[in-house]
């Protein structure tokens, strides 16, 4: 059986795609973006979860870690990261649900057996199953098989994706695949690595080659204050994407601050704390600048 890690099932899912879904998202992903708004799905590997809201201090922790992770320090609760194993000892019991396991091995039968279980909502709102992340195209055979699967069950498939990932990736996985969400950050490769560690060229290409098969495409752009919202790379977005066949409907995903309190669960830093998302005023400004390029389908999210 083919298995692999994801880190949450989302049931109920509306901003997916379209009707109601459910959403898997699958861990490990090429980006690292610096608005990631998922940070516990950028690493392949289980990781620890700390919330210290939550600890009540009873010490299990501290005596189930076999790697002494664990340690008080000055009456503040410390986890060093770099002894964690992700055993997941620590986590069994910690009843107060401070310490949780982000990533966890599935089969395919085991997530589509959570995926079936909303097969009603589908039929009535034209929905189906979204594979997102992190970067499902990390875990190629898992994906594959998962949106083989749901196909068989006759299911509308989605795969939400950065688009880099080798060809031969996306060609398997389009024959089980009704619609593609793709993101588009930057039109500038040195910024775009500047700001998700990697260049977009790939992407770029991926994109064109993917609109040559007919496949449907809604086109994703986080708006990130002053990373990529400059009127000049909004110009060169509309510009690009006005060559670009099958695009259904391009939507402009305005920033938010919900995650800053997932990087300190993670004990990852991060870096645009405290940045004040766009107003939707804004943000309609560049909507009305991707529309000169007859784009006529483009949403404010």
């Amino acid at each position: 059986m083919v298995s692999g890690m994801i880190f949450d099932i989302k049931h109920f899912a509306v901003h997916d795609g379209p009707g109601i879904r459910t959403t898997v998202f699958l861990k490990g992903c090429p980006l690292r973006c610096l608005w990631c708004h998922n940070p516990e799905s950028m690493s392949p590997h289980p990781q620890i979860l700390f919330t210290p809201r939550r600890c009540i201090a009873c010490g299990h922790c501290f005596e189930a870690c076999p790697e002494k992770a664990h340690e008080l320090v000055n009456d503040v609760h410390v986890i060093h990261r770099e002894r964690c194993t992700a055993c997941g000892a620590c986590v069994e019991g910690c009843y107060a649900g401070a310490i949780e396991m982000a990533g966890r091995v599935v089969t395919v039968e085991e997530v589509m057996e959570e995926v079936l279980k909303d097969r009603a909502f589908y039929e009535n709102s034209r929905g189906g199953v979204t594979l997102s992340g992190g970067e499902p195209l990390a875990q190629p055979e898992f994906s594959l098989e998962l949106l083989r699967s749901a196909k068989n069950h006759g299911l509308h498939t989605i795969i939400d994706t950065s688009g880099h990932a080798p060809w031969e990736q996306i060609e398997r996985i389009l024959p089980y695949t009704d619609l593609i969400l793709y993101d588009l950050k930057h039109m500038d490769s040195k910024r775009h690595k500047a700001l998700t560690g990697v260049p977009n060229e790939l992407i770029l290409d991926n994109l064109r080659r993917i609109t040559e098969t007919g496949h449907p495409i809604w086109i994703r752009i986080p708006l990130i204050p002053d990373q990529n919202d400059d009127d000049e790379n909004i110009h060169a977005l509309g510009n690009y994407l006005s060559t670009i066949k099958n695009v259904e409907r391009v939507d402009i995903l305005r920033y938010h601050r919900l995650a800053e309190s997932k990087y300190g669960q993670t004990g990852l830093e991060y870096r645009l704390r405290g940045m004040e998302p766009p107003t939707k005023e804004e943000a309609e400004a560049k909507r009305r600048i991707l529309l000169k390029y007859g784009l006529s389908n483009v949403t404010v999210k």
